[in-house]
């Protein structure tokens, strides 16, 4: 295990951004980023590595790590799948910054002295737990074998529509959460212990579902005419179509929504703090 630190260290920040560089090429190289998004990375996980030092770059590329290899897998299931989403499996720079983005803001914070040590690293890894959770429901909860209901109202919706969930889902976004919750505990001295395990899994979890309200409240939805059929694709479809928005807000995509779920897990994780932490 290693100390944490939340300090800016110069020749660690180099380091930090010299192992991003070398990761993120071998990400672009493996098409799971695009070339934005290789260049995100190297800032993020420099940032991260600069501030929060080994445990920090450990947790960050074990979220990195699981939500890629569950992008793959199964990829034949969920092909049909893909004319829903807005992008595809590369992660560009939008969707790098909107899922790493709150946990560097932890991380900030915590240096800058405006959260103490013992709630900045614990925010920290709440973050990276709802990014997870919620990448791990998306790529797994598609392979459940019944219908997703939809969070708000429970009417059953078709697979990939944004608002659904299921227990499939559910169950994995937990698993995401709390292999955050148990990597960033085992890696980081004094943090492995049953409140910090609860409070950042539980962080992560509501994280998810949080995703899942906006998805099913304000996201922005568009319409296929062709394909007459949902998607998050604007402004054309997969298909080549014009698509036209259905409802939600024009600037709520789905990187906007995942930023803000990773928020409201720093923000559930400050909740619980008094009682777990």
């Amino acid at each position: 295990m290693f100390e944490i630190f939340l300090a800016l260290d110069w020749q660690q920040l180099a380091i930090g951004l010299g192992i991003a560089t070398v990761l993120a090429a071998v990400a672009w190289w493996l098409r799971m980023l695009t070339p934005s998004g290789a260049f995100a990375a190297v800032l993020l996980g420099g940032i991260t590595f600069g501030l929060g030092g080994y445990p920090a770059a450990i947790v960050l590329v074990a979220f990195f790590a699981s939500s890629s290899v569950l992008t793959r897998l199964f990829s034949r299931r969920k092909q049909g799948l893909a004319k829903t989403f807005s992008k595809g499996g590369r992660r560009d720079w939008a969707q790098v910054l909107a899922n790493g983005g709150p946990s560097v803001l932890a991380l900030i914070l915590g240096a800058l002295g405006w959260l103490p040590y013992g709630i900045a690293w614990p925010a920290f890894a709440a973050a990276l737990a709802a990014a997870t959770a919620d990448t791990w429901a998306t790529e797994l909860g598609v392979l459940s074998p019944g219908q997703p209901q939809l969070i708000t109202t429970g009417q059953r919706v078709p697979k990939g529509t944004s608002g659904g969930v299921s227990l499939v889902g559910s169950l994995a976004a937990a698993a995401g959460a709390l292999l955050i919750a148990l990597v960033a505990g085992f890696v980081a001295a004094g943090f492995m212990h049953p409140g910090f395990l609860l409070a950042v899994t539980l962080a992560g979890l509501l994280g998810s579902f949080f995703d899942s309200l906006i998805g099913a409240t304000v996201q922005a939805i568009y319409y296929c005419p062709d394909c007459k059929k949902e998607t998050e694709q604007h402004p054309t479809h997969s298909c080549g179509a014009a698509t036209t928005r259905r409802r939600g807000w024009a600037w709520m995509d789905n990187d906007w929504v995942n930023f803000l779920s990773g928020l409201f897990g720093i923000l559930v994780l400050l909740a619980a703090a008094t009682f777990l932490l």
